[in-house]
């Protein structure tokens, strides 16, 4: 059963939200916070799995409330999908680099959001149509030469998990990045996972950030074709 907290200022979206999740048989929501103060506190109270979080609330907000939730050791298993009526680019890349393993907008259909639940439960990253691209511009717009963070230390990678960063970085699912690359999903799981045990990260959403933020891909590389559903990276 994945445990959801909802966190939302709005009573009556969270209302909506609640109704929609608990149709389920596989959801249950465990609590619900009206600012990202609560939202943090019950986090841990409710032992949630999943966070869905506005980003706009008042006092502390849902980025904050994200940076909050993923700088905490005693909230590692937690995982942040973040809702909203923006698809900003500034908000995106706040988002990911905050913690979250998600970003879906409140116009997502109701099967997509449920199945958005799932996939961030299960560990891996989720961005809502169109905005991987948007994400990948905001990265390089903002890793310029000169300005790339050095804490991110790709000269641990091998030659091959440097190649399968920079396609996870393009936004490219294990499935993809096996066959350009002639190699069994599960040969590319495990790079994956090395990848980010020796970076640190925390998700693949965080390896989008760290290929772009080290310049292992640049701006007009072109990204995985958007489709009509959030899908995982």
């Amino acid at each position: 059963m994945i445990r959801v907290l909802l966190a939302d200022d709005q009573a009556l979206i969270r209302a909506g939200f609640r109704a929609l999740l608990e149709h389920t048989d596989d959801i249950t929501v465990v609590g619900e916070a009206t600012d990202g103060e609560q939202a943090v506190e019950l986090a841990a109270t409710a032992r949630a799995d999943v966070v869905l979080m506005d980003i706009r609330m008042p006092g502390v907000d849902g980025l904050e409330a994200t940076r909050r939730i993923a700088a905490s050791d005693d909230l590692a298993g937690v995982r942040v999908l973040i809702l909203t009526t923006f698809e900003s680019d500034t908000y995106v890349y706040e988002a990911i680099r905050s913690g979250a393993s998600g970003f879906v907008v409140k116009d997502t259909e109701p099967e997509e959001l449920i199945q958005a639940v799932r996939i961030v439960a299960r560990g891996d990253a989720l961005l809502s149509p169109g905005v991987t691209r948007r994400l990948i511009a905001d990265i390089a717009a903002k890793a310029a030469p000169g300005s790339r963070p050095t804490r991110y230390r790709i000269d641990r990678l091998t030659d091959r998990e440097r190649e399968v960063l920079a396609m996870v970085g393009r936004g490219q699912s294990n499935d993809e990045i096996a066959t350009d690359l002639f190699l069994s999903p599960l040969t590319v799981k495990t790079h994956v996972s090395r990848i980010m045990t020796k970076l640190t990260a925390r998700d693949r959403a965080q390896l989008v950030v760290i290929a772009y933020e080290t310049g292992l891909v640049t701006a007009g590389e072109p990204a995985h074709r958007a489709t009509g559903t959030p899908r995982r990276i």
